[in-house]
């Protein structure tokens, strides 16, 4: 059997900017002449008054619909139906993480183009191939691989700086795990998001966007906490979007993210964002590879300095139950998530343990540095 080759993948363009919105016909002109756009509740009113407005002044076409909450195999089969009805030939995603992913998936299975417009950077979402599918219930079903990156990325930094704080952390939290991961991955020759062996690059640019972080977390979250845009900002939301699906994808997942999908199971925690329980899962897996204090130091400091929860209490959680939890472990370790591109052989019991120690760990930081 031949090796597997090493890749590096990502979008064909990305764009950083402020007042992208009422530009976004530029970028749908180059693919097609009708995009939906699959538009986020809360920005619905600004991307017909700007968005599709800019589009039918271009002369090209569109339809605005709004996104159902969860990115479902329900939810996508109904904008793909709609995307047909109209002859939509651009897919257009503009919100969250969910969205973006539907976005993309409509897309694959229409084999169209799909522009995204981010309007909070709370994940890496937007920069993948890949999409994560969920049941109607909330909790984790599968991930769907495309068979390519999206075509155009925008991030407008004035929009993702108006956003609550939260989503903002949330996408630091998602964020942090990417070098960690890429490095387990890497040094257990593993399998990347694109099924293939991790590579040099996707490492560089995993560490980099946990360098990145590291420098300028402060001031990007004085930014954000005051709805402004600066170059500290503007390098953290590099880091969020660009690097840490570039970095993943590339450089492949591990426990971080296999323990987040487990905690999925957990229905008092399906309030908490994306990054919050990744950051959990990073906790979990420095805890397995037994860390050094002075990564323990640095992780725990980027984590408070962006408001994540630490704690599973922080998270949501009022009790603790091992059954539960015992499940998480068994989810986090399926043969068909990344917990096997860990450097080492993990069980069960190991990730279970773990998960506990972490949370003490988590618990013993808070005591020495409590937050205000």
């Amino acid at each position: 059997m031949p090796t597997l080759p090493r890749t590096v993948t990502s979008p064909k363009k990305f764009i950083i900017g402020q007042h992208l919105l009422p530009q976004l016909h530029e970028h749908v002109k180059d693919f097609g002449d009708y995009a939906l756009l699959i538009s986020d509740e809360f920005i619905l009113e600004r991307v017909r008054e700007e968005a599709l407005a800019g589009l039918l002044q271009a002369g090209l076409r569109g339809v605005v619909d709004k996104f159902r909450y969860e990115c479902t195999e329900q939810e996508i089969h109904r904008l793909t139906h709609l995307a047909e009805q109209y002859g939509a030939n651009v897919i257009v995603g503009i919100g969250g993480g969910k969205t973006l992913d539907v976005a993309k998936a409509v897309a694959f299975y229409l084999r169209r183009p799909v522009v995204l417009f981010p309007t909070i950077a709370s994940t890496d979402a937007p920069c993948t191939a890949l999409a994560v599918i969920y049941n109607q219930a909330g909790e984790f079903e599968r991930y769907l691989f495309l068979p390519q990156n999206p075509d155009v990325v925008l991030a407008d930094t004035a929009i993702i700086a108006a956003a609550p704080p939260r989503f903002f952390s949330a996408g630091v939290g998602d964020a942090l795990a990417t070098y960690f991961e890429a490095r387990a991955c890497y040094r257990a020759d593993g399998l990347n998001l694109v099924g293939k062996r991790p590579s040099r690059t996707g490492l560089g640019l995993a560490q980099l966007c946990y360098e990145l972080l590291g420098e300028n977390i402060e001031l990007a979250m004085d930014a954000i906490r005051h709805h402004v845009s600066t170059p500290a900002l503007e390098q953290v939301i590099e880091a969020t979007i660009y690097l840490s699906g570039v970095g993943a994808e590339a450089g492949g997942l591990a426990a971080a993210h296999a323990v987040n999908n487990g905690m999925s199971l957990i229905a008092e925690l399906h309030r908490a964002q994306h990054g919050e329980k990744v950051v959990f899962g990073l906790l979990t897996q420095l805890v397995l590879e037994r860390a050094p204090q002075h990564e323990l130091d640095e992780v725990f400091r980027i984590i408070d300095c962006a408001g994540l929860p630490m704690t599973l209490q922080e998270l949501g959680l009022t009790h603790f139950d091992e059954s539960e939890w015992r499940k998480v472990a068994q989810l986090a370790c399926d043969p068909l998530d990344t917990m096997g591109n860990m450097p080492m052989t993990v069980s069960e019991q190991d990730v279970y343990a773990a998960m506990v120690a972490a949370n003490a760990m988590a618990e013993r930081y808070r005591l020495r540095h409590p937050r205000a």
